[in-house]
């Protein structure tokens, strides 16, 4: 019984996914009051109809409040959580017990980020936002939210049985001679040749990395690239994962993967479709002797999930068009989020992948918007902020400066698309004087409207396409396979035992560890395997599930501890030990003192980095305030003990296994 939506003020259907259980819920509860003779209403409507009343009150309370509720629980115990980002309202449902509030609260963030990473600076305008979220034509309507809906499947899926998504950093495959060769492979190479090709089309790889599953081999960035954000690397990793799903319990690594080879659908439990980019082909449970009859709840569950999908199904995507993604990149002067790359996923074998990430020739525009943006931003906080006078003397000399820079770009630029609309920015600044605050408003939506112009509509057929050509990414994809061809399998096998706890003799009494450095987004963790297929130290599936869910637990306390101020957590679960150290270290190795933690409200955005990064944006920010000019990084170590191991013994452990950790190499993952 799950869901998510967003809606606008007035009610809209903005977006929205659930599961089959949801769906038939509400299918049965709509579906009943109508008179007979009559069809089931659209989903749609029903859902519209259903949050209708929540919408609406959360509306009015902010109107005449000027407050809103966060989160309530009904008397059938299901748990709604709600959050508003300027107009747009988002409303996460769990019925069934396994999501709690926090677990909804971060979903919503994600959404939120996934939708930033599709959508750019015009997620910054609300009108806009509004209607790239639902257009207008039906077919482009489903093929949208099919693909938003594949991709908080695919965090979801990996947020459960993935450790990196648990923690949200990056987790490198262990093999430190393969992992230079691709690196020197990656840039000697597959970038060198395919930056000097005549067929790029005027875009340059910034980024090209390898995946196994959702692990990085090897990562290698141009000279003339910003460094790529945590957030925003995980988030490509969902991209990927969602194009072309992982199935990591499979031994047989399969077939090769022929050139653009259309993604695979992922097949796992409470999906309610599958990926937004992969061929037609969709989900459906395996029939049981239960649940043959037609007539039972399952059955119409399994029917009602189907008929929607199939009214979702749309023509896949050419595998050889890249995704337009917006991510954030460190100029001279400052980071510039929402900046426009383009992305290339080419499949080598089931569960490894090349990604290339690549400027685009136009991504000028859209450092010169944001600026404009931020001034904008900056005149209406100036205004806002001051008595009338004085007011309007500052607001109009940061209107001379506004104009000014207009004229400069606009004579610097040379695209006709958005020359005529940034000419009657410029022609607005008269019109707009004596009303400034509504004018800065207008200006900020006008700006965001060139930035979808530019960056979001697709081009016409007589344009001449910006993307590396498909025989130029074919020849990258088979750069790529003849390197690894030797190394396929074994990567696949050492992508589900990257570090097991073979590797640490000189624990004894230690079942788990995870060990993340914040500063550079990586973490190192021994595989947990929960299938009955593979054995580990943990033994087979009900065991190494059993740890699994503890690990999963322990992780969810810690950020509550860490979000109360505490920064040391230790734990005693019947027959184990939890810890929990978050502690900063200087730029040479050198352990700093204990500092105190920022608290943050019960309704602030999750601790992590993929939604928010709150260790780079408040915890190291707060903590440096006292060392300044001195590079700080913030490391955080979970373990899990055998209760009968000594309390001192345990901590001993902790210490030594913090510091030979990252010992064998101190190289940065990015």
């Amino acid at each position: 019984m799950k869901c998510l939506l967003i809606a606008s003020e007035s009610a809209e259907v903005l977006f929205y996914w659930t599961d089959p259980e949801f769906q038939q819920n509400i299918q049965q509860q709509y579906g009943s009051s109508q008179e007979e003779g009559q069809g089931l209403p659209a989903f749609e409507d029903s859902i519209s109809t259903l949050f209708a009343p929540i919408i609406i009150s959360c509306s009015t309370m902010v109107d005449r409040l000027g407050d809103s509720y966060t989160s309530f629980t009904t008397e059938n115990n299901h748990i709604y959580v709600l959050h508003q980002f300027d107009e747009c309202l988002y409303i996460a449902v769990n019925g069934d017990g396994e999501e709690g509030e926090d677990a909804l609260r971060r979903k919503i963030y994600v959404m939120k980020k996934m939708i930033e990473v599709r959508f750019g600076m015009v997620t910054l305008s609300s009108n806009l936002l509004r209607r790239e979220l639902r257009p207008q034509d039906t077919e482009q309507r489903a093929r949208l939210w099919k693909h938003l809906q594949g991709l908080l499947e695919t965090y979801s899926h990996l947020r459960e049985n993935d450790q990196s998504f648990l923690v949200e950093a990056v987790e490198r495959l262990i093999h430190p001679t393969l992992c230079e060769q691709c690196i020197e492979f990656l840039e000697r190479r597959l970038v060198q040749q395919l930056n000097s090709s005549a067929e790029r089309a005027g875009e340059e790889v910034l980024h090209a990395f390898i995946l196994v599953h959702t692990k990085l081999l090897a990562f290698y960035s141009s000279r003339n690239a910003s460094s790529l954000a945590t957030s925003d690397l995980l988030a490509l990793i969902i991209m990927a994962q969602n194009m072309y799903p992982s199935n990591v319990d499979q031994d047989d690594p399969g077939p090769e993967v022929g050139k653009f080879q259309k993604p695979r659908t992922r097949h796992h439990h409470k999906m309610f479709s599958t990926s937004g980019s992969g061929p037609e082909s969709f989900y459906t449970p395996e029939p049981s002797p239960t649940d043959r009859d037609s007539s039972s709840s399952g059955g119409l569950c399994r029917r009602m999930a189907e008929d929607s999908l199939q009214a979702l199904e749309v023509p896949p995507p050419d595998p050889s068009t890249p995704r337009r993604v917006f991510l954030e990149i460190s100029g001279k002067d400052g980071l510039y989020p929402m900046m426009p790359h383009s992305l290339y996923c080419l499949p080598l074998w089931p569960g490894i992948t090349l990604v290339l990430l690549t400027k685009i020739p136009t991504s000028a525009v859209a450092l010169s918007v944001y600026k404009f943006l931020e001034a904008f931003a900056k005149l209406e906080k100036c205004l806002n902020g001051g008595q009338e006078g004085s007011a309007a003397a500052r607001g109009q000399l940061a209107i001379h400066d506004i104009r000014s820079k207009l004229d400069k770009f606009i004579k610097a630029s040379q695209q006709n698309c958005w020359m005529i609309l940034l000419n009657s920015l410029r022609s607005c600044l008269y019109f707009y004087f004596y009303s400034l605050i509504p004018w800065c408003k207008n200006m900020k939506t006008q700006l965001c409207g060139i930035y979808r112009q530019c960056f979001l509509i697709d081009s016409g057929p007589g344009d001449f396409p910006q993307r590396l050509s498909p025989r130029l990414q074919e020849r990258a994809q088979t750069m790529a396979q003849e390197k690894l061809m030797d190394w396929k399998d074994f990567l696949l096998v050492k992508s589900k035992r990257n570090i097991t706890m073979v590797s640490y003799p000189d624990f004894p009494g230690l079942i788990h560890f995870i060990c993340v450095d914040r500063s550079t987004g990586q973490m190192i963790a021994p595989s947990l395997s929960t299938t009955e297929r593979t054995t580990s130290e943990l033994g087979k599936g009900p065991v190494a599930q059993f740890i699994k869910n503890k690990v999963w637990s322990l992780v969810s306390t810690t950020r509550n501890f860490l979000r109360k101020g505490y920064s040391t957590v230790t734990l005693r679960d019947g027959d184990f030990y939890f810890c929990y150290f978050l502690w900063f270290e200087n730029e040479m190795g050198y352990k700093l003192e204990a500092g105190d933690i920022p608290l943050l409200p019960d309704d602030s955005a999750p601790i992590g980095m993929l939604a928010w990064d709150y260790y780079s944006r408040k915890l190291l920010r707060y903590y440096s305030k006292n060392h300044q000019g001195e590079v700080v990084r913030c490391y955080e170590l979970l373990t899990v003990h055998l209760g009968v191991i000594p309390t001192e013994i345990i901590l001993q452990h902790c210490r030594q296994l913090a510091s030979k950790l990252w010992e064998p190499s101190r190289n940065p993952l990015l």
